[in-house]
């Protein structure tokens, strides 16, 4: 609607000069009687048109209007106000900027060694000892945002210290991405922590980044985290958790690094929600007295990080001729989900329109691995390799690298401040409640209209499995339809041998997971839509068996992803021919899947090792499955209801379908199992022999004095069949065979019997009761 304050532009077109004077004074003049009599003047606010030019400042009490910064040419990072986090209105954010430097070791460091804990009950009658560290919650839902969070004075979280003798530990998780919500002094060198879980629900703890101050070198100190939701973990396969040490970092130039002995992961007795409570504890010496220290279940990379690196790259002079960075939408809290596009201009106007490729990161904010990968595959495509070069030149690139600010910001898991996970909402309508979803989604649609999508990809972290892998999608097998869709996870596992793992790729589109990414994009028509998976611990296959991922591995990995984009697309399609012949190999059971040199407990507890079954199996327990809660017994009835009787007809004639004609292909007999064999066999020794298989015969007897027709059946056995017996009731009466598939009808014409049966011998005696054969039942 047009604000009538404003003059109609189609009044200044019959009118003279003087006439649009005349005008608008006159408008103006109603303008500041309108002014003088609204509400807003009494406030203190004065009234100004609706625009983006104009901010309002408080001074000493007072509003002054002031015009904004202007707008950096090439997007939004020079305006340093724009790009500042937001967090809840609620949420105390101390004033201390966090930085750890980027380091990683010259050799990949080892897993520890197992600890099997036999430990099932910890302190659950609630005795955690002296509480050293508390941060309360605010309210359960949001309600608005500002830039340092809660206005008011910070309170005190942490104990004072009573003296310099006081050897009591200081705790600190408010700050950017931390999670930290009480810390309990069993001992003197023993604590119990609490994790905040995600904001505004009351689940989903697995990530954790907090600050330790006031420590001993040289002393044994031993933590516990004691609000674990996961029954299993990467911790019992040898995974470390992360510190930084300031000192080191200063003096050795050291940043993020493995360590704790005693590492153990095990269930304390503890309940929450109904369910049971697992404890992470490990233990070590601190290299430094009186330092600052940070522990991380990752390598964090945090909001402010993430536009540190895009400012540089805006900055680059050479970089803005083929990258753009724009806002893709802002989030629930206000904050900026960017979008870079990376493409070399066209040179010629009439060179064919390129393919995109899409991917996206950060959806769930604890998985930082994500972010480095993304950093990687960034790097590559804004550097001046000949490679890099030959990708702007074939594609249109849109990264996403973080679709979920704010759950980064205030140190989520896997939700966003609507309490929501957002990668099971790609299907909802509620633009409002998931904008980074909805954009995402509107943007790849607008990209399908104008292109092709070649590829999509959502990068996420992996709790409870090692290794590198990839959930695609594929539809229900057809025939002799080519596996196009397992091309570039196969090609990504040859040019990464000792990361990747094909094994653990699976194909499968479940009915739970509809509303991710993966699934809802690839229903607009992306054929290669993939969620790649990175552990949080590291590699178990090649010769990196046995070490952590670290950001340069993280790296390398994006670097890797850019080598097989490279390799599918060449134009002498040598690799991809290679590639779909070994696969149609792999279904057809000729040629082995590339099996892991080790799995670990859990990756061996789920993996069939039948080779059909490996590259068909479903998806089983990634990050996406492992957070959500367990299945009421009602829930489960529920869901099988929701797949019909045909659906899984269906999908039986498709396997049946898919064997015969894989059978044909390798010239190969049916498969039989050894029961069947044995039946077969057996059938054709009583054809042979003259005997058949014995079935119940039914008679149906009609009675002259009763005028009513009544049936007897005999049992199934060979001595009822084959040997004339008298039945309870009826007369002696000759037993016929009867064979499978033979059906003897009844005729009846008056008041005689007849049957297509023999008749009965002689010397039976015919009663008031009449037979009918009524055949094989």
């Amino acid at each position: 609607m047009r604000n009538n304050n404003q003059p109609s532009p189609s009044s200044f077109l019959c009118r003279s000069a003087r006439e649009k004077d005349q005008h608008l004074r006159k408008k103006a003049a109603v303008s500041e009687q309108v002014s003088a009599n609204s509400p807003e003047e009494f406030l203190g606010v004065p009234t100004l048109p609706i625009t983006t030019q104009v901010v309002l400042e408080y001074h000493s009490g007072r509003v002054l209007p002031q015009l904004s910064e202007p707008r950096d040419l090439f997007g939004v990072t020079g305006n340093s106000a724009q790009v500042l986090p937001r967090w809840p209105q609620e949420c105390e954010v101390i004033p201390e900027e966090i930085h750890h430097i980027d380091w990683a070791p010259a050799s990949p460091e080892p897993l520890s060694l197992p600890v099997k804990s036999s430990k099932c009950s910890g302190n659950s009658e609630g005795q955690e000892g002296t509480l050293v560290y508390d941060t309360q919650q605010g309210l359960h839902y949001f309600s608005g945002s500002h830039v340092k969070g809660r206005l008011c004075s910070l309170s005190q979280a942490s104990v004072s210290l009573t003296g310099p003798d006081d050897t009591t530990l200081l705790f600190e998780g408010r700050f950017e991405s931390g999670n930290l919500l009480k810390a309990h002094k069993v001992s003197e060198f023993d604590y119990e922590l609490t994790l905040r879980t995600d904001l505004y629900t009351v689940k989903d703890t697995q990530w954790f980044y907090f600050q330790v101050k006031n420590m001993q070198a040289g002393v044994r100190y031993h933590f516990t985290i004691t609000n674990f939701l996961k029954s299993s973990s990467l911790y019992e396969q040898g995974q470390k958790p992360l510190l930084y040490s300031e000192q080191k970092a200063r003096s050795l130039d050291v940043g993020w690094h493995r360590v704790g002995q005693d590492v153990s992961y095990y269930c304390n007795g503890r309940i929450h929600l109904g369910k049971p409570c697992y404890s992470l504890s490990w233990t070590l010496l601190f290299p430094f007295d009186r330092d600052v220290c940070y522990f991380a279940h990752c390598y964090p990379y945090t909001y402010t990080k993430l536009w540190s690196h895009l400012s540089d790259i805006e900055c680059n002079p050479r970089c803005s001729r083929f990258c753009k960075i724009r806002i893709l939408c802002r989030s629930l809290a206000g904050n900026l989900v960017p979008v870079v596009t990376i493409t070399n201009p066209n040179r010629d106007k009439e060179a064919p329109v390129k393919p995109a490729v899409v991917l996206s990161a950060r959806i769930h904010p604890g998985e930082t691995n994500g972010s480095w990968v993304m950093k990687g595959i960034l790097d590559f495509l804004l550097g001046e390799s000949p490679d890099a070069e030959l990708l702007r030149d074939m594609f249109l690139f849109k990264l996403l690298p973080m679709l979920n600010p704010d759950g980064v910001i205030v140190g989520n898991y896997r939700c966003s401040l609507s309490g929501k996970d957002l990668n099971r909402n790609y299907r909802s309508v509620l633009r409002d409640s998931f904008p980074s979803v909805w954009a995402t989604q509107q943007l790849v649609k607008s990209l399908c209209e104008e292109r092709k999508v070649l590829l999509y990809c959502d990068l996420h972290g992996h709790s409870r499995k090692s290794n590198v892998f990839i959930y695609g999608c594929e539809g229900p097998r057809q025939g002799l339809r080519l596996p196009l869709e397992r091309v570039f996870p196969l090609m990504f596992y040859k040019n990464c041998p000792d990361m990747f793992s094909f094994q653990s790729c699976t194909f499968k589109v479940q009915r739970r997971k509809k509303g991710t990414g993966r699934v809802a994009l690839w229903r607009l028509g992306v054929l290669n839509s993939f969620t790649l998976e990175i552990s949080f611990c590291g590699s178990t296959v090649g010769q990196r068996k046995g070490t952590h991922f670290s950001t340069r591995d993280l790296e390398m990995l994006g670097i890797h992803f850019c080598d097989t984009l490279l390799d599918y697309c060449d134009p002498v399609r040598t690799k991809y021919n290679t590639c779909l012949r070994e696969l149609q190999g792999m279904l057809r059971g000729d040629v082995p899947v590339p099996a892991d040199s080790a799995l670990n407990d859990h990756d061996a507890k789920n993996k069939n090792m039948d080779t059909s079954h490996t590259i068909e199996s479903p998806s089983g327990s990634n990050s996406s499955d492992s957070d959500r809660p367990r299945d009421r017994p009602q829930d489960l009835a529920e869901r099988k209801l929701l797949k019909s009787r045909k659906e899984i007809n269906d999908s039986r004639l498709y396997r049946d379908k898919e064997k015969r004609s894989s059978d044909m292909l390798m010239k190969k007999p049916p498969v039989v199992s050894e029961r069947k064999h044995h039946r077969t066999k057996q059938k054709k020794k009583d054809v042979s022999s003259g005997n058949e298989t014995p079935v119940s015969v039914l008679y149906l007897i009609f009675d002259r004095e009763r005028s009513a027709l009544t049936s007897k059946c005999t049992a199934n056995s060979k001595d009822h069949l084959f040997k004339p017996r008298k039945l309870p009731g009826l007369p002696h009466l000759a037993l016929i065979d009867k064979t499978p598939g033979r059906l003897s009808p009844v005729q009846f014409r008056g008041t005689t019997s007849q049957t297509t049966a023999s008749s009965p011998p002689a010397g039976v005696k015919q009663s008031g009761e009449e037979q009918f054969s009524s055949g094989s039942v």
